[in-house]
Order: structure tokens, then C-alpha cells, then sequence
């Protein structure tokens, strides 16, 4: 029973499509029972810990270079938003790997 082309597939076609993403829901739900509360604290930690590191180690070298090589440009600050920049990225690489697991 084929679907009317004007009005999309009919209610025989869209139910084999229904029921696969009903299945996949629930496997999804199954395989996150195990993460709790703790899981979402650590990936929340994770992410914040990968922006805090390069940004801090951004200040400590752009606080280096500033008593070293003082000058018009300000490295601290110059350092400061690279670090945000990095940390940024690694989050993002970060949450879009774990995002893969599900």
C-alpha cells in the first residue's frame, strides 16, 4: 500500500518507522540508567576544568612575558583570551567525543 505522493507515506508505511524510533528510545534510556547524578557532576567538572586549565596557564605565561618583555601589547591579556579560546575548543571536542558514546 503505497502513500499518496501529495500526501506523504500512508499510516502503514510511517508505523515500521514509528516503532524503530520507539526502540531506539528505550535502548538509549536502558543503556543511560546506569548514569546518575554523580556522572552529569563529573562531566559538568570536566568541561569547566578543561576552559579553567589552558585559561590559567594563558595568564601565567602572559604574566611572564609581561614582566620580561614589557610593552605596548598587554600579554597577559592577549594570553588570557587565547587560553579561553583553547579551553573552548577542548570542551567542545570533549562533550562532542562523549556525545558519540550514546
Amino acid at each position: 500500500m503505497s502513500g499518496d505522493p501529495k500526501n506523504g507515506p500512508s499510516g502503514e508505511e510511517k508505523l515500521p518507522h514509528a516503532i524503530e524510533k520507539k526502540v531506539k528510545r528505550h535502548l538509549k534510556a536502558r543503556r543511560e540508567e546506569n548514569r546518575s547524578v554523580w556522572f552529569g557532576l563529573g562531566m559538568f567538572g570536566m568541561v569547566g576544568w578543561s576552559v579553567a586549565v589552558p585559561t590559567l596557564l594563558g595568564i601565567a605565561l602572559g604574566w611572564w612575558l609581561d614582566k620580561k618583555y614589557p610593552g605596548p601589547p598587554s600579554w597577559t591579556l592577549t594570553f588570557l583570551f587565547a587560553g579561553v579560546a583553547l579551553g573552548c575548543y577542548n570542551a567542545w571536542q570533549w562533550i562532542k567525543k562523549e556525545s558519540r558514546h550514546d
